[in-house]
């Protein structure tokens, strides 16, 4: 029996065992597989581990997502984008254009295409803003767990909106943020008593001052050893 004979079911069954790349392969064989390589079903899971593979065109945003993980584990990134942008270097600053609206124009893809979506993890994304999240939570209303670390653009703004947006919320991570205070995990516990809440770090960190703030010789240091 030829591969192409086995029925819808089967050849999803198959597909899923696949890593993006292969699946991809093995779709531009012939149409049937195309198709099968379209199918929502197949994509209820999707994960990545660089800004370059949001750019991909390997995987398929649908209905059907799930689950849906961004986690950036490069450390070099990761040091130039948890930088405020007053202090970072032009190098610096063109490094980070060339990712800075990658994960917002994903999700933002996300909102539009997967509103069934329960579970999203944003790790290391450092340009992402709490109006993205607050978009998802809004566009995604059975979102049961929430897992945000190392996100150093969000504020206490999304913590608002999973209090007035999260209704289905049960698991709500908030790790390592620096801009996030012990005030808006208050009010995650008080207005969302159900969530169960993770705030390593996040509430103790330093945070960001404006320029014109002006840091303590303390506070830079601080800052040094965060960014270290």
């Amino acid at each position: 029996m030829h591969l192409t004979q086995l029925n819808r079911e089967c050849l999803l069954h198959l597909f899923s065992f696949l890593d993006n790349d292969s699946r991809q392969s093995l779709s531009l064989t012939c149409e049937p597989l195309r198709q099968v390589f379209l199918d929502p079903r197949l994509w209820t899971l999707l994960s990545f581990c660089s800004p370059s593979q949001l750019r991909w065109d390997n995987f398929l945003l649908g209905s059907s997502l799930r689950s849906l993980s961004v986690c950036w584990h490069s450390s070099r990134v990761l040091r130039v984008c948890n930088i405020e942008d007053w202090m970072k270097t032009p190098f610096q600053r063109d490094i980070c254009a060339k990712h800075q609206d990658l994960v917002s124009d994903f999700l933002a893809r996300v909102c539009l295409t997967c509103p069934h979506l329960h579970s999203l993890t944003l790790s290391g994304c450092a340009h992402i803003t709490d109006g993205d999240v607050t978009a998802v939570l809004r566009s995604c209303g059975g979102l049961r767990r929430l897992r945000l670390e190392n996100c150093c653009r969000l504020t206490d703004e999304v913590l608002h909106a999973v209090a007035e947006h999260g209704g289905c919320l049960a698991e709500l991570r908030v790790d390592f943020c620096r801009n996030v205070t012990r005030a808006g995990l208050r009010l995650v516990r008080e207005r969302r008593p159900g969530v169960s809440l993770s705030a390593d770090r996040s509430g103790s960190m330093v945070p960001d001052s404006r320029p014109e703030e002006g840091l303590t010789f303390s506070t830079t240091l601080q800052k040094l050893l965060q960014f270290s």
